[in-house]
């Protein structure tokens, strides 16, 4: 609904009748607040200083060597959606799919509408849009190129924690929709899928949220357990060459990605004294820093002792998802979900975790493993959904993504 001084985005100059209403409501609310403020303030304070719309205006470029939303800084809203192809449907028509998928992309993220746009008028914030694609094994035989799939790229393994559900897990091809305002990125997830259904059909679709523009601004995110997550992650354009970005042939510029649907038992955890809360993960609470000391990004003493015996457990969070002396670094981008409650009655609250690497099966899969094998937060959380992408490097204007795979 447009404000009192807005018709679609232009501003107009408040008539005597309604400056005259703004008065009467500020009466009544000073009568009711005691002191609230007059009409006549409230109408010269709209008039005056208009709402600022620095987070609707931004903008993330779409072209360039990588796709965006990769090392791109966590947005506040974020929606992933697995599909499947169609059956029949190969090279030629996947690569109708991305150049329409890449031309509208690159509209909607300029804040323009896209092609045939359903509700054009929803294009004009685009709010740090970002829209990255992805390719699932199933994709590379279903256009021919099976001996294409980059060298470490495996289907997701099952591992001994997970109870993975078909719902959450699989898909030939990936689309994520990053952005820091809900309307926005629903319209852009919107015109995704309507443009991909004549070429493939929805498997699962996962929302997730973080802190809203301007909330929290430079700090680490939290899930809902109350954890800081993601504090070690690669920072700087030398970190993503050495962690994220591939080298290997049509992928280069490109990456992979895992996203796993992580459940959390958060009534158990409530349970759970805050202290033996920061013991299973290795850091305090109320700022992220290692139990051993110091600030949330220095670094922890795995070695230090008390008369408990290690100060950070043997079955720490952080322990066990330590890099491993860099190699087996990995760029962790995760949204929370809150989905209500399952037929159960119980909370289906809990993390969509997206992993960003080079090398899925070099750099993640050791990492997950030692986590399987031995993580206190084990008792609190079970992954019910696991998917892998190959990530294609991004585009210059003109060009679309998926052109490096299809043409090579």
């Amino acid at each position: 609904m447009a404000s009192p001084r807005e018709t679609d985005g232009e501003p107009t100059r408040l008539s005597r009748r309604r400056l005259l209403g703004y008065t009467a409501v500020g009466v009544g609310g000073a009568v009711a607040g005691a002191g609230a403020g007059t009409g006549t303030t409230l109408a010269a304070t709209q008039e005056s200083a208009p709402p600022a719309d620095a987070a609707g205006s931004r903008t993330i470029p779409f072209h360039g060597p990588h796709q965006a939303g990769v090392t791109t800084p966590v947005q506040a809203r974020a929606v992933f959606a697995g599909l499947d192809l169609r059956e029949g449907v190969g090279a030629e028509a996947v690569g109708r799919l991305l150049r329409l998928w890449t031309q509208d992309a690159a509209a909607l993220t300029a804040g323009r509408p896209a092609t045939a746009d359903p509700a054009p008028a929803l294009a004009r914030r685009p709010a740090g849009l970002t829209i990255t694609f992805g390719f699932g094994p199933g994709l590379f035989d279903a256009v021919g190129k099976p001996e294409a799939v980059p060298a470490g790229f495996v289907p997701a393994p099952s591992f001994s924690i997970d109870r993975l559900q078909d719902r959450w897990s699989g898909g030939d091809l990936l689309v994520q929709v990053r952005g820091d305002d809900s309307i926005t990125v629903a319209h852009a997830v919107r015109v995704m899928l309507v443009g991909a259904r004549p070429f493939a059909t929805v498997r699962w679709q996962q929302a997730g949220f973080q802190y809203h523009a301007g909330v929290a601004p430079g700090s680490t995110p939290r899930n809902l357990m109350g954890q800081v997550d993601g504090t070690v992650n690669p920072k700087t354009d030398d970190d993503f060459d050495e962690v994220v970005w591939s080298d290997q042939g049509w992928l280069a510029g490109g990456t992979t990605m895992i996203l796993r649907r992580i459940r959390m038992d958060l009534d158990g955890w409530d349970r759970v004294p805050p202290p033996e809360q920061e013991r299973a993960i290795g850091r305090r609470l109320s700022d992220g820093a290692p139990l051993t000391g110091g600030g949330e990004h220095d670094a922890a003493d795995f070695t230090r002792r008390d008369h408990h015996g290690l100060v950070i457990p043997a079955d720490a969070h952080i322990r066990r998802a330590r890099p491993g002396h860099g190699r087996h670094r990995i760029l962790r981008g995760g949204y929370n979900y809150d989905d209500g409650v399952d037929t159960d009655g119980n909370p289906d609250v809990g993390l969509l975790f997206a992993s960003y690497q080079a090398s899925f099966a070099r750099q993640f899969v050791p990492i997950q493993r030692r986590l399987a094998a031995l993580d206190a937060l084990n008792t609190w959380t079970t992954p019910v959904g696991s998917a892998v992408f190959a990530i294609p490097p991004g585009c210059e204007p003109g060009g679309w993504i998926g052109r490096t795979l299809l043409e090579s």
